[in-house]
Order: C-alpha cells, then sequence, then structure tokens
C-alpha cells in the first residue's frame, strides 16, 4: 500500500514558532511529503487556527506531537505536577482538534531522559499510577476524537517503557480508540531484540509511526531492514502515514536532548529529501511487486 509521508519540523527547528512554521510548511509542501508534525512544546507557541489554514492551503495533513520537558510526569511525581501535565497534554488534545489532526503523539508518562531503579513490585505500583494518570487524558481525547500515541523511548530516555511489550501490557485496559502505540523505528532498532517481530506483536494498537535512519539521519541509507519494516506494519495492519522525525544539530538546546552532536547530513533539507526519495521509491517498487 502507498502510505503518506510527513516529516516533523523538528528536523528544522526548536521550538516551533508561526514564523518558523510558515516557512517550513511552504518547504515541506515544495518537496513533495503529504503531511507535518507539529510539536506543542509550549502552549502559545504558535497559533493552531492559522496553522490550520496555511495546511490547508498547502494540502499538508498535520500530526501534533508533544514535548515531555522536565517537570512534566504522569509518575512518580506531586499531584499537582501530575495534575498540570494532564492539563499540558488535553491542551495538546484540542490543538489538534483544532487542525483537523486525529493524533497526538509522545512518550506520555515521564519526562524524557528521566530514569530510575525499581523491582517488580514498585514497577507495578508506578504502572497502576501511570493508567490513572492517563484515564481523563484518554476521555478527553475521546470527547475531542482524537487518539493519544503513547511511544516507548529507547533505555538512555527512560526506565519505564523500552519495549513494544512493556507498553501493551502498561496501557492494556486503556489501548482503544482514545489511546495506541507510537512506533519509532530509532527506538525499535535500539531495544527490540526483533524489531519487525515487536511491530506484529502490536497488530490492532498502532496509531502513529516515525521513521528515521538507525544513526537518526535520513531513511534508507542506514543498516534498516526498510522492505521488512513496511511488510511488518502491513501485517499489523497500520495503514497511517510514516512520519520522519529528526533533529537539527544547529540548536543547542534540541542538539543535547536529542544527543545530536554532529550534522546527519549535507543539510537538513537534504535529510528529509533523501528519506522522502527513498520512501516514496520503495513504496512504488513495492506496489509493482
Amino acid at each position: 500500500m502507498q502510505r503518506m509521508l510527513g516529516v516533523n519540523t523538528w528536523v528544522w527547528t526548536s521550538p516551533l514558532d508561526d514564523t518558523s512554521l510558515a516557512v517550513i510548511a511552504r518547504a515541506v509542501a515544495a518537496m513533495g511529503f503529504d503531511g507535518i508534525e507539529l510539536p506543542v512544546e509550549n502552549p502559545g507557541d504558535w497559533d493552531p487556527e492559522a496553522a490550520a489554514a496555511l495546511l490547508r492551503e498547502l494540502g499538508l495533513a498535520p500530526r501534533v506531537v508533544g514535548a515531555m520537558a522536565e517537570g512534566r510526569e504522569l509518575v512518580r511525581a506531586a499531584p499537582e505536577t501530575i495534575a498540570a501535565t494532564q492539563r499540558y497534554l488535553v491542551h495538546c488534545i484540542g490543538v489538534a482538534q483544532q487542525l483537523g489532526a486525529g493524533i497526538v503523539a509522545g512518550p506520555f508518562y515521564a519526562h524524557t531522559g528521566r530514569t530510575w531503579r525499581e523491582g517488580a513490585d514498585e514497577r507495578a505500583q508506578t504502572v497502576a499510577e501511570l493508567r490513572r494518570s492517563l484515564e481523563p487524558v484518554v476521555d478527553a481525547a475521546l470527547a475531542a476524537g482524537v487518539t493519544i500515541a503513547i511511544e516507548p523511548l529507547n533505555r538512555y530516555e527512560t526506565s519505564l517503557v523500552n519495549t513494544v511489550e512493556q507498553a501493551l501490557e502498561a496501557l492494556a485496559p486503556l489501548l482503544g480508540p482514545g489511546l495506541g502505540l507510537a512506533l519509532d523505528s530509532y527506538h525499535l532498532n535500539i531495544e527490540e531484540k526483533r524489531p519487525l517481530d515487536a511491530i506484529r506483536s502490536a497488530a490492532g494498537s498502532i496509531a502513529h509511526v516515525q521513521v528515521c535512519g538507525t544513526d537518526r539521519g535520513a531513511v534508507g541509507d542506514d543498516h534498516g531492514d526498510w522492505p521488512g519494516f513496511l511488510d511488518a506494519l502491513d501485517d499489523a495492519g497500520y495503514t497511517g502515514p510514516l512520519n520522519l522525525e529528526s533533529f537539527t544539530a544547529h540548536n543547542d538546546s534540541i542538539a543535547t536532548a536529542a544527543s545530536i552532536w554532529r550534522p546527519l547530513a549535507a543539510s537538513q533539507d537534504d535529510l528529509a529529501r533523501r528519506s522522502l526519495d527513498y520512501l516514496t521509491a520503495l513504496q512504488k517498487e513495492r506496489s509493482t511487486l
């Protein structure tokens, strides 16, 4: 099948604002992408109504991603911190509703980079707390016609949800129209013994998929089994877009957060175009088989 191909604005900038969005969205459309991922790092950074009008003009399908900055926690935190994080996620849902985006994706459990050790009993308590904290957020998503997509991260960015198996176990009672998984090829490559089997194991629960090269660079010139990746998504019944997520080394805060210490392509435009060209050609080739 021919999936839509999108790209996250983090490839070029952080934080997003109205001015940079106007420039990036037009460039993304000119490259030939079908969609765009818009991060909500801080409420008010950019205007959802203006963004919606711009994306309609350009014919770009939107998705929203949240940013779990330090202090955003749904587990092992003070009640007021959890409540503030819930309000932030509900805000992201409202932004998605304004944009006409059906997905809000991200690692919605603890701030990125937060790790801790815990035994089996402690983990069970943390998972139970996560479910309680997520329940009102999922209710808000359902009411808005939006799905929250929760992303497992690698071991260096979280100690709570690293694998698809852990995500399915932790979220099982809540999975459904308002809650699914966001799978990222970068984290799958690090944490899964067999990434393609992990994708298949999430059949029926995959709400969003992000891709990049195994080095966080362009898709297609890395060691990833991309034909197999698409086969696994087909087997899992996922029909949504593939959205490129990488980061620029030219922004100190985002480069540090994502450990981007060197340029991953000749330019960020080059990284995006090569990924788009590879995935477009691969999908075309598969459609003729």
